[in-house]
């Protein structure tokens, strides 16, 4: 079972595509927002970018976007990755595309038109470079070229079983600020990039 299941049960309770879309950008289901507590909501929002939510978004190249429907394509993506690592016990190569539908849905991406280079797109406003670690590497760290303009770095690490998981770092917590590359570093809970 995955972390966003709840998206399928709300589709099937009957809840309205805002309020999936919200559930989906806030990582919890409405039956979970009852125990929190509103003081502590707005305190934790008060300094946060605000989104307009009257005006559609548009996503690259001028398609319509759904959190819903991107959230369905993505599960329907690892479904078929793992169907076809069960049947051939080889892996899809389709890691950077699962990573940064991933950081759409969990993290908020807005990417760029297809081929811009520097970077992937934009969370909360900041130009921000994706990159995925696939359960074939046996390394936490990734490389990414320091002549991309983007200001974070997002981590998305894919393990053998399917689950995903993410860390956002600034570019000034990288390492390799004088090379070609700069380095990253996926860890547990400890340390930085």
């Amino acid at each position: 079972m995955s972390d966003w299941d709840f998206l399928h049960e709300m589709n099937a309770r009957g809840y309205s595509a805002q309020k999936i879309a919200d559930a989906a950008g806030s990582g919890a289901a409405p039956w979970e927002w009852e125990c929190l507590d509103r003081d502590w909501i707005d305190s934790q929002l008060e300094n946060v970018l605000s989104v307009e939510l009257n005006t559609p978004f548009q996503s690259r190249d001028g398609f319509p976007f759904s959190t819903l429907e991107q959230a369905e394509v993505f599960y329907d993506l690892i479904d078929c990755a793992e169907r076809h690592f069960q049947n051939t016990g080889r892996y899809l190569q389709i890691w950077g595309e699962l990573g940064e539908i991933f950081a759409e849905i969990k993290f908020g991406l807005r990417r760029h038109g297809t081929h811009e280079a520097g970077s992937d797109g934009t969370i909360a406003g900041k130009l921000v470079e994706v990159k995925t670690i696939s359960p074939e590497k046996t390394s936490d760290r990734v490389l990414v070229k320091s002549q991309g303009d983007f200001e974070q770095l997002l981590i998305v690490r894919i393990n053998r079983s399917f689950e995903f998981q993410g860390k956002l770092f600034d570019r000034d917590e990288l390492k390799g600020a004088s090379g070609k590359f700069l380095r990253g570093r996926f860890e547990d809970d400890t340390g930085k990039a």
